[in-house]
């Protein structure tokens, strides 16, 4: 059902019967290693490139969702996923192997909660069954492609992140036992001009509070209806920009309930390299999918909005010394 001019509610609210994470290294040694289902000591996996070890993530977390839940593959209706790797390869050779009906997008570091909504409609339009939606990036096939190969050594700024190796995965049907998908809120295109790809909390952070602006104005609601509020990978810079554009637009935030995955992900004084904090896909599909579903499963948050960011951009669009367009996407969740 339409909801405001941004924003639509599943009436059935669709369940996430199951979901299943996946981690590299520098995850493993970070604050949320516990509720990674899967995690990895080798960058490459035991495969011979990057992209194949990102791959090689998303089929763990999608096979691992399935066996969480017991429901064989051939159950499934459709498999939703996006990434960042130019024409989204690793989902869609993993696609390949899953041999699941395939929805590719792209939506850059909004892709997760993209996914989500889109998942949740099919559900909640009883086209499918179930539904397996995720998304995943690894840090040194990013690098490669957006910035500078990791042999090249160059020196980063400290409004840089990191971007998350790793995949998340969740599993959404008509009914059963687990967090609903209550409704959720399309971004539109935020770009404030800004061109430094060493800077993507700055350059999202407008678009955040514009979906959540938005968010609350569809439903009617406030900032404190909610439990948390949680941004995909803004960083300490972006959420700090994010905080400051609340105040400027009126809005009233709990500071305590508004938190970043970026920020969760790692611990920045014992993971200096992570500059600001984490980004890419993973960032927030392997946060929300992995410990705040937990969270949720275990009591500690009734009602969770979250609100994936993505820079859309492309080595192109910078060669051309485009701006960086951003966008956001915030859904719903309650248990």
């Amino acid at each position: 059902m339409v909801k405001g001019s941004q924003s639509f509610i599943f009436d059935s609210q669709p369940v996430i019967i199951a979901s299943a994470t996946v981690g590299g290294p520098l995850e493993a040694e970070g604050p949320l290693s516990e509720d990674i289902d899967i995690l990895h000591d080798d960058p490459y996996m035991g495969q011979d490139s990057f992209e194949k070890a990102e791959k090689l993530m998303i089929e763990e977390a999608a096979m691992k969702a399935l066996e969480k839940a017991g429901v064989d593959k051939d159950e499934v209706g459709v498999f939703i996923s996006g990434d960042l790797i130019n024409q989204i390869i690793a989902s869609s050779f993993a696609a390949r192997t899953l041999g699941i009906p395939y929805l590719g997008i792209y939506g850059a570091c909004s892709s997760s909660m993209e996914g989500l909504a889109i998942a949740a409609s099919l559900v909640d339009g009883q086209k499918v069954k179930y539904v397996l939606t995720g998304a995943s990036s690894h840090n040194n096939s990013a690098e490669k492609q957006y910035r500078y190969p990791n042999e090249y050594g160059a020196q980063k700024p400290p409004t840089s992140q990191w971007t998350v190796t790793g995949a998340g995965v969740c599993l959404l049907t008509f009914q059963g036992k687990g967090p609903r998908v209550i409704g959720a809120t399309l971004g539109r295109i935020v770009d404030m001009g800004i061109t430094d790809p060493f800077n993507m909390g700055a350059a999202m952070a407008p678009a955040a509070v514009d979906t959540i602006k938005a968010h609350f104005r569809d439903f009617g609601i406030g900032s404190d209806y909610y439990d948390l509020i949680v941004t995909g990978d803004l960083g300490a810079v972006g959420h700090k920009i994010a905080l400051d554009k609340f105040k400027e637009n009126g809005i009233s935030i709990n500071e305590k309930a508004f938190l970043d995955c970026g920020m969760m992900i790692y611990d920045r004084e014992r993971q200096p390299q992570v500059f600001a904090g984490g980004s890419g896909c993973a960032s927030s599909a392997v946060t929300i999918y992995g410990h705040l579903l937990n969270e949720m499963r275990k009591g500690k948050i009734k009602r969770l909005l979250a609100v994936a960011t993505g820079a859309l951009h492309s080595p192109l669009s910078y060669q051309q010394k485009e701006s960086i367009p951003c966008i956001a996407h915030a859904v719903a969740i309650e248990m």
